[in-house]
Parts: C-alpha cells; structure tokens; sequence
C-alpha cells in the first residue's frame, strides 16, 4: 500500500496475498487458528453487547477536493465534509481515521480538513489524521513533519498510521523492518505529542518471529492503539475473521490499550480475492458476519467495535 509523499492516493491493502493464503493454509494444518476471543475477567463488564453497533469505525482514503483547486484533490463527493459526517452518524459511527496528504496544512487540502474534522465532531466522531508511506522507515523525520502539517492543519484527535513496508514482499526482510518500524513509531509519537497514536498492523504479524517474541509484540509497546487488520468475508472458521484476529486481541487486550477490527468491502480485484472482501456479499452478510465478530469479541478487554476499509466502498456495497 505504498504512497508517496507529495500527492494523496488510495492505498492497496493487499498484503501480499499468496503468502498470506499459504499462511493460513499452514498454520491450519497445525490447529493454530482454532482460537477463541480471549475473555476479560470474570467481574468484568462486556465491552459490546448485542445492541452495541458491530461497526463502529472506518478508514477514510481521499478527498472531495476539486483537483482544479489543489492538485492532490481527488474530487470524491463521498468524502465532502457534510456527507462524511452523515454517513458516519447515520451508522452510528464512533471514530473515523481520515486520510491526510502530505503538506496537510496547506491549500485547499488544508480547509478540506479542517472542515471534514469540524463535521464530524459536530455529530459526535472522533477523528484520527491517516496515513503513511513505506520510505518513512529510512527517514523517520518525514513521519515527524507529516503529522506536524496535519496538527496544524485541524483539530485531530488522534494519530493513525498505515505504513506497510513488507506489501508486495514475498520475503519481507523483518530484521531490518521491525527496529526501523519501531524508530519510526518513536518519531511519530514524539510529533503527536498529547495525540494518541494507533496503527494499522495485519494479523499475521503475530506470526513472524522478531527476538523472543513477534514483530507484532515488538511494536506494540510504542502504540497507544491498533486496528487489526483481518480481512475475511466470514467469522467463524479458521481462516475467519475471529480466528486470525485473535492473537493480536490477546496481546493488545493484554496491554491494556484499545483494538479494532478491520474488514474489507472493495472489490475482489483490489482486495486480492472475493474471500478478503464483503464486496461481493452485500450488506446482510456483512452485518451478520460483523455482529458475529462483536459477539466473539465482546468481552475481551479493550475491544472497540469493527472498522470498515473503506467509506466508498462501503457506500457502494450499501448500493
């Protein structure tokens, strides 16, 4: 899902998928993905139950900016700021990660911004500045001005980034990803300052060895949050959504810092396969399939709710 600096695009989250299949093809043949949610404590309260939205967040790429007017503008009427902040309250939405250009706090970018976030906390929604690009890693200082610029430009209220230096890497070199990753991490939460910082981080991190733990408990330390990132059009199973979020749950509920779960709705072209995507479902299986994952999780500790990749899609899928 790489991108570059200077212009805004829309990322392909595809996390090089036949690894990722023959992965779970693996790790199935041991029993491994037979998992269940890990429960909080006994006396505790369930964080969701059934009349709890499944879907409270999503990932927002692009803009409705004329591109006439600036030109990383991208001119999507989905992502104008009054339509951002219906739809979102429409779906009870609680959070939106917001996707921020680089140089945020300049042009008609920056009163894009500035406007999207000022509608969607008028109906209530948290919003997170979104972003990232693979190049950061050698150069943690561009993380550091990108959310300077995005600070500056509105009042975010959170930190979320996608930065995804092993997509399209058959063998991703993870010796040197994971201590760059975590300068990089330390770069971007000496910029957020109070912001709290989440990130985007795949499930089958939790798989790649890193020291005496996973290059997933290796970042985990530097965030304040996580979206997992779990792409399937089912729950149950073991290649389904429950099973292959649940070693991250457990590690990020045990941390005692919030999670979501992310699924997608884009098209099985862009999401690698009709089995990643809800695109090719329709909106009751999607619903069914994201109250199961609520329910799975609802107990765990720290679990807040599902995030949907992404807004157009999603829109689309509603029909």
């Amino acid at each position: 899902m790489a991108r570059t600096r200077a212009t805004a695009s829309i990322p392909v989250r595809r996390l090089h998928r036949v690894a990722v299949v023959a992965l779970m093809v693996g790790l199935a043949g041991t029993g491994a993905l037979f998992m269940t949610a890990t429960p909080a404590h006994a006396d505790e309260k369930p964080t969701a139950t059934a009349d709890t939205p499944a879907i409270t967040s999503m990932w927002a790429w692009g803009n409705s900016v004329d591109p006439a007017a600036d030109n990383r503008g991208l001119g999507q009427a989905e992502l104008a700021p009054a339509a951002l902040a219906s739809f979102a309250q429409a779906h009870s939405l609680t959070s939106v990660y917001l996707s921020v250009p680089w140089a945020a706090d300049q042009g008609a970018i920056g009163t894009w911004l500035a406007d999207s976030v000022d509608a969607l906390h008028a109906v209530g929604v948290r919003v997170s500045a979104l972003g990232g690009d693979a190049s950061w890693l050698s150069n943690p200082a561009l993380v550091a001005q990108w959310i300077t610029d995005a600070r500056g430009a509105a009042d975010f209220d959170a930190v979320q980034l996608d930065v995804e230096p092993w997509a399209g890497q058959a063998q991703a070199d993870f010796a040197t990803i994971t201590p760059e990753y975590v300068a990089l991490l330390h770069a971007a939460k000496t910029a957020a300052g109070p912001l709290p910082l989440g990130a985007d981080l795949p499930w089958w991190l939790t798989t790649v060895p890193s020291g005496d733990a996973t290059v997933f408990n290796a970042l985990l330390p530097s965030l304040d949050s996580v979206a997992i990132v779990a792409f399937a059009d089912h729950a149950a199973g073991p290649d389904g959504i429950v099973a292959l979020a649940t070693p991250a749950a457990t590690a990020v509920s045990a941390a005692g810092k919030p999670f979501t779960i992310g699924v997608e709705t884009d098209t099985p072209e862009v999401a690698g396969g009709p089995q990643f995507t809800f695109a090719d479902d329709g909106e009751a299986t999607l619903v069914i399939e994201t109250d199961a994952v609520r329910d799975a999780f609802a107990r765990t500790a720290g679990y807040h709710g599902v995030t949907v990749e992404h807004v157009r899609s999603w829109i689309a899928l509603l029909g």
